[in-house]
């Protein structure tokens, strides 16, 4: 008799997105006059650049001649796009990465689940509380995360994040083997210093912990102080795993196209981490389509930028209008700098879910409730920034309508 993964029993109800459009879908049937504004999942809006679709269309039109098709690539990448991340990520902010320590792949999120295929499964998992569900939806897959108690999991370290220590974790009692970071942080919008991310890499290499590093929204940070990447801090190729994507910074989110950074001197029990990812990825993994590299290379020519940059200053844009737009209306709001998300407390210690249901149903407005990113996010809801500028603005005036 087939026996399932019994951790997957132990998941808590549905994905939290998926709650979110379960809900959202079962008003939507109940009034189709309604016109909903969504500004909850962090999808975006803008198409893709005239750049990059140009690039497509030439790596289109190289599959169609017999000289310059392509059939399978690289498991880690073609190396036209790994030169181009090392040239335009790296290489300007003195981190030293090398090609041949990134991994192409379809997508940050799918990478960050992946990742704990190379780890055993009594490794201990610390994560930021609020934080990504991925991280501990994906560790409770693998049995990693012990018991759901009603309200956290038993071998999760949780990292409390909150408004008395700015949303950047404080060190653990317990001494977690893995460790989940994410800046400019998901879904609280707050962005870590160097000197922050520097305790961090200290404590990883003393207690010979690795730290996943998600740093899917670094073109978001416009302070030329704080750190795009943890390779900017020293020794941090020792003990980190970073992610990127290319979903919030070209609008590759139906694209799919991310990478994940592990570099050679990153060594555990006497193996290369390295190594051994490239071993999952040849065996799991047959690489990002060529058409997709192609056009995640045209990201980073000259005209690629200036395109993004454009794209990403209008959704900043919107994230001041919501920041402005609750902060006026008197609601604590959080982010909206160097990120794309607001994090704002729901009126009279309204639970999260209930204020959610509230915006939903008399602003047809969709939010993400705070509670679904953890106990610390009770008490909060998300906003993004990646809306149209014209709903953003009207979603604005419903919410405080309704305050």
């Amino acid at each position: 008799m087939v026996k399932m993964n019994e951790n997957f029993s132990k998941l808590q109800g549905s994905y939290l997105f998926a709650e979110i459009a379960r809900r959202t879908a079962e008003y939507t049937t109940a009034n189709p006059e309604k016109k909903l504004i969504k500004l909850g999942i962090g999808d975006v809006t803008k198409p893709l650049s005239n750049v990059v679709i140009s690039a497509m269309h030439r790596a289109v039109d190289d599959m169609a001649d017999k000289s310059t098709f392509m059939g399978y690539g690289p498991y880690e990448g073609y190396e036209f796009l790994r030169e181009a991340i090392v040239r335009h990520d790296y290489a300007p902010f003195g981190a030293p990465i090398r090609a041949d320590e990134i991994f192409v792949s379809d997508g940050a999120k799918s990478d960050c689940g992946n990742i704990g295929d190379i780890f055993a499964e009594d490794n201990v998992v610390a994560v930021c509380d609020p934080v990504y569900p991925v991280y501990v939806d994906a560790n409770a897959m693998s049995g990693r995360a012990g018991d759901w108690d009603g309200k956290r999991w038993t071998n999760i370290v949780y990292l409390p994040c909150n408004e008395q220590n700015g949303f950047i974790p404080e060190l653990p009692v317990r001494t977690p083997d893995i460790i989940y970071l994410c800046f400019p942080n998901n879904p609280t919008g707050a962005v870590a210093t160097k000197e922050q991310l520097r305790i961090w890499v200290d404590y990883a290499r003393r207690n010979d912990a690795v730290i996943m590093y998600d740093a899917a929204y670094r073109e978001y940070i416009s302070d030329s102080g704080l750190p795009r990447s943890i390779y900017e801090i020293g020794g941090a190729e020792e003990c980190a795993i970073e992610f990127n994507s290319f979903s919030k910074t070209a609008g590759f989110t139906g694209t799919r196209c991310g990478y994940t950074v592990i570099p050679k001197a990153l060594k555990r029990g006497g193996e290369s981490l390295n190594d051994v990812w490239m071993r999952r990825q040849s065996t799991k993994f047959n690489g990002t389509s060529y058409i997709v590299q192609r056009g995640a290379e045209a990201v980073f020519s000259e005209q690629g930028e200036k395109e993004y940059r454009e794209i990403i200053a209008y959704y900043m844009n919107n994230a001041r209008v919501i920041k402005k737009g609750l902060e006026d209306a008197g609601l604590a709001v959080h982010g909206g700098v160097n990120s794309p998300y607001i994090w704002a407390r729901t009126p009279d210690g309204m639970p999260s879910w209930d204020f959610f249901d509230k915006l939903l149903r008399e602003a047809n407005v969709v939010t993400t409730p705070g509670a679904g990113f953890g106990p610390e996010g009770e008490g909060f809801i998300r906003l993004t920034g990646f809306g149209d500028a014209e709903a953003t603005k009207q979603a604005v005036e419903r919410v405080v309508g309704v305050l």
